[in-house]
């Protein structure tokens, strides 16, 4: 029998204080001219998402698509900043990166392989030879993909809304010309907000999807929780 080594789960305090925490308290508290100023406070700000970006891909050996459109997003928020571009390319940004991530969900659903599953459905956590093989036995093999289809398609929703929000965000909050203190400081309000207005909401619905494919499951299978969770795993 092989093994399989676990991956490692990102740490999630870690990203709240580097990708938005301390970024924010920079942009905001030291982007004036009497501290860091605006072009040395941004640059400080986004060394910390970049910094922490590239840590974990030496730590984990690995970039799956999603944090390589952060890394990007990262990037591209520092270039409109250094540049001084338009400020409406900054709300641009801020929703073509969740559209890009949900169009690609989307597309995973009709090429057969839904991105959901991948994420879901991890032999980990989930019994998958006994889920399958109940599945054959019933004849709801058909069904189960259906649901996972579906569910699919609530994940792609999720990413939806989070281009909207980070649309509206930006529209609202971020209206001073890109190279001021002003839009340094509210760039950090911005990236602070982003976590209770965007981030939370979509991990709540993230939670209700995983309700919704254990329940399908449990459903389709007629099987306890204890006997589709993997517990020797």
């Amino acid at each position: 029998m092989s093994t399989q080594t676990p991956t490692k789960r990102p740490n999630t305090f870690l990203e709240i204080i580097f990708n938005i925490a301390i970024p924010s308290v920079i942009l905001m508290k030291l982007s004036g001219d009497e501290y860091l100023g605006t072009v040395y406070a941004l640059i400080l700000a986004l060394l910390f998402p970049l910094g922490y970006g590239l840590y974990d891909f030496v730590k984990n050996k690995s970039m799956n698509f999603i944090a390589l459109l952060g890394f990007v997003s990262t990037l591209l928020t520092g270039g409109i900043g250094l540049f001084e571009l338009d400020v409406q390319w900054l709300a641009i940004k801020e929703a073509a990166i969740p559209s890009a991530i949900g169009l690609v969900v989307l597309i995973s659903g009709f090429w057969g392989k839904p991105l959901i599953a991948k994420i879901l459905l991890n032999p980990l956590v989930f019994n998958l030879e006994l889920i399958y093989q109940t599945l054959e036995n019933k004849n709801k093999t058909d069904e189960f993909k259906a649901k996972i289809q579906r569910a699919n398609h609530f994940l792609s929703t999720t990413f939806v809304f989070s281009a909207a929000m980070n649309y509206l965000l930006a529209k609202w909050i971020v209206v001073s010309p890109a190279g001021t203190t002003e839009f340094n400081e509210q760039l950090g309000e911005m990236t602070l907000l982003s976590y209770p207005v965007i981030a939370i909401p979509s991990m709540i619905m993230l939670i209700a999807i995983m309700f919704y494919v254990v329940r399908s499951t449990m459903k389709l299978t007629d099987l306890k929780l204890d006997n589709i969770l993997n517990s020797e795993k």
